[in-house]
């Protein structure tokens, strides 16, 4: 597999207020699913294409994050202990490259890349949300980026329906019911992003979120294009999702493990 030199900056500094059943201990990335905190399925995913570049953006309880992630090669390799000697088997996590970067408890996404970009070293740079998954193909969505050639590309993704649906009749009658469904006919911004470094000059510095202002002006400048992504797509903003994340995991079919 091809290895990629572009930096992907994962934004893990939130506080989850609508997850806070779990989130008062611990920041919402490194809430698990399937017994590993969705940060490291977000990190090894991108690694099954050849990202092996992450700056982690660190905020809320960042401290959790960079005591868990000191340790990450013994966490997700296989040890071998000889002789009181610890061996660290080959594994993906030999190849990354991480940077865990204070980027402010406070601070707000647009703030959070802005200083994050400090450690972009490369022409071009992926951003994505620390509390999705997806089977998005970032092969394809990276090539896209580059045919475009505008400054952003983000994936845009169908948002599940909350509710089952019902087929009604006449008079009334209930004919069905339709399981939860995803909203064919509208789109969503699902992250994965991937910019030109230019981007970055075009941060202020402004404590304001990355969806308002900074995106809203790309796009009004034409320079702001969406790989349209129609299979997996999944969030964790409530102990629901997550409930929802943990079923397909354990289905042993999960969309996002690729190895």
């Amino acid at each position: 597999m091809e290895k990629k030199d572009i930096p992907i900056i994962l934004l893990a500094g939130g506080r989850g207020t609508r997850l806070m059943e779990v989130t008062r201990e611990i920041p919402k990335p490194m809430v698990t699913v399937g017994g590993k905190p969705i940060l490291l399925h977000l990190m090894k995913y991108y690694s099954s294409y050849g990202f092996r570049k992450f700056i982690v953006c660190l905020g809320y309880k960042g401290d959790v994050i960079k005591d868990y992630f000191l340790d990450v090669r013994g966490r997700i390799s296989d040890v071998r202990i000889r002789g009181g000697n610890v061996e660290f088997e080959e594994g993906i996590a030999n190849e990354w490259d991480i940077t865990l970067a204070e980027t402010g408890e406070n601070s707000l996404t647009g703030l959070r890349v802005k200083r994050a970009g400090e450690y972009v070293d490369a022409e071009t740079f992926g951003v994505t949300y620390g509390d999705g998954l997806s089977d998005v193909d970032l092969d394809a969505a990276l090539a896209f980026h580059r045919a475009h050639g505008k400054i952003g590309t983000m994936t845009a993704v169908h948002p599940p329906s909350r509710f089952g649906m019902m087929d009604l009749g006449e008079g009334g009658a209930v004919r069905a019911f339709r399981e939860k469904e995803k909203l064919q006919n509208d789109y969503i911004n699902g992250g994965f992003f991937f910019f030109r470094r230019e981007m970055l000059d075009r941060l202020t510095g402004e404590n304001v979120s990355f969806e308002s202002a900074p995106l809203a002006d790309l796009a009004a400048d034409g320079e702001l294009y969406a790989w349209k992504h129609e299979g997996f797509w999944g969030c964790m903003d409530t102990l629901r999702d997550r409930e929802n994340l943990e079923s397909v995991f354990e289905s042993g079919n999960a969309p996002w493990v690729r190895d």
